[in-house]
């Protein structure tokens, strides 16, 4: 069976990104640092049961929105303090409970409630859950379980 790894492109920061992530999720680990000429050149580790792998080749080609690391999380404690940990030192916020990490990559920090409430089967219920998700940047979790209620 073929295995998928996510490969990250960074300047000179995948050691330290490794690190920061290993930091921020709860069953995570570093699994390797390669060193070339005294320099980290890449890493591996793993998040969540994810293997990712990371490389230090220069200032060529950025991170964008067109790739994201969508996480799925059962409580707003778990969203609240995801989205406040990947923000930490120089993250932004995007709508829609989208974040960029003080690397730049994409996050979706989502709630297992939103697509629940989006698939609601009165369509009244799903639009006015659509249109509270787009006001926001943070998902919160009541606020889409009061728009469902008002419609």
């Amino acid at each position: 069976m073929a295995t998928i790894t996510p490969f990250l492109w960074f300047d000179t920061q995948a050691e330290e990104a490794m690190n920061f992530y290993v930091s921020i999720f709860k069953y995570a680990r570093a699994l390797s640092a390669q060193k070339m000429g005294g320099q980290v050149f890449a890493v591996e580790f793993e998040l969540e049961g994810q293997k990712f792998m990371g490389m230090n080749a220069g200032p060529q080609h950025k991170f964008n929105e067109s790739i994201s690391m969508f996480v799925s999380l059962d409580s707003q404690a778990e969203v609240d303090e995801l989205w406040t940990k990947l923000l930490a030192d120089g993250g932004r916020e995007d709508q829609c409970g989208w974040l960029k990490d003080k690397f730049g990559l994409s996050w979706q920090i989502i709630p297992k409630a939103l697509p629940r409430l989006l698939r609601d089967p009165n369509p009244k219920k799903a639009q006015a859950v659509m249109q509270a998700m787009l006001a926001m940047k943070k998902i919160v979790i009541a606020d889409l379980e009061r728009a469902a209620a008002s419609a």
